[in-house]
Order: C-alpha cells, then structure tokens, then sequence
C-alpha cells in the first residue's frame, strides 16, 4: 500500500465508520428539525424519488406538503414591503405549513385535521404522502401524527423531498398555502 493511500484510508475512514443510522423515536422531534432522520416510520411506507414520482403520476395518493412558512419578521420599520419566500412544490401537493412541530397548538392541529378531512373526503384509508425537505424532521412528524393520532392507515413518507425531487429533474410548480393556517 503506498502512503498516499493510507494517508486517505486515515483521513477518510473514520467519517464513514461514525455515520451511524438514526434510530426512529418513539416521540415526535421537538427540535433541530434539519437532520439526518431515520430510515423508518412506524406504521406508514417510506418512499424514495422513484416511488413518489409512481405514486405521483397514478394520480391516486394526495401529496402533503409541510414545509414551514417563514414568519414575517418582527421589528420591520412602517412602510416596508415584505415579500414571503415562494414555495415551489410537487406539482398538486397541498401545502399545509406549519403542521410538521413537534408540538401543535389547537388551532394548527384543527388546520393539519381540517385539510386532511379535505383531500381524503373523510376517508381514513385514503392514501396519503407527507414530504418536506431532505434531512427534515417535520414531514416524518406530520406522517407519524396522521397515522397515530389521525387514524390514516395509507400514509408514506417521502424523506427526500422537494430537493429528492428537484434533483432527480422532475417537474415543480409554486404552490400557496391552504387557506385557515
């Protein structure tokens, strides 16, 4: 072996060996909700770029998008224009944002209930795919919440993304929030 490639297998090596997977919790993540997540969700179907691009183009499972939405800042002086950052999404996602916390006060978890009840007409077993961002926790949270707390039993979780979905040159459109968050 020369030295040059000891000298990468030492450099190198030890990033590898520490990338562990990430356990799935049994609570909903409350913080730091851009990380690695894990590769499970209890009771719902994980989905890579392919299967959410088949299920999409089916036409038959609604696409929940969670991503938050940036909060007008606070201290903006009197006449200023603020612009909110446009979302683009899946094109016919629903954006339901701000549903993915950890915790939900009353009046978000009535808006996340509320437009689920919409999109499934009610019904519980209509299949249902929550997506945000990569390495975002709120998706994985607002999957989980549909089927434990909800009662959705169709649910699958697309941990890629919007970006997953960017990168793989599929199609994106701006979407607007549902009206009531």
């Amino acid at each position: 072996m020369t030295w040059r490639l000891c000298l990468l297998l030492i450099t190198c090596l030890p990033g590898l060996v520490l990338a562990q997977p990430v356990p799935e919790p049994s609570e909903y993540r409350s913080d730091h909700y851009r990380a690695p997540v894990p590769a499970s969700l209890a009771g719902g179907t994980v989905v890579d770029t392919p299967t959410a691009h088949a299920l999409w183009s089916a036409g038959e499972t609604a696409f929940v998008d969670v991503m938050p939405r940036a909060p007008k800042p606070d201290g903006l002086p009197e006449g200023t224009i603020w612009r909110e950052k446009p979302r683009h999404s899946i094109p016919g996602a629903i954006w339901l944002p701000n549903v993915g916390y950890g915790g939900l006060a009353p009046v978000t978890d009535a808006y996340f209930r509320g437009g689920l009840a919409r999109i499934t007409d009610g019904d519980p077993n209509a299949p249902l795919l929550f997506f945000c961002l990569e390495d975002c926790w709120m998706s994985w949270n607002a999957a989980k919440r549909a089927i434990e707390e909800y009662g959705y039993s169709t649910v699958y979780w697309y941990p890629e993304g919007t970006d997953g979905w960017s990168f793989a040159d599929l199609p994106t459109e701006e979407v607007t929030p549902e009206p009531g968050g």
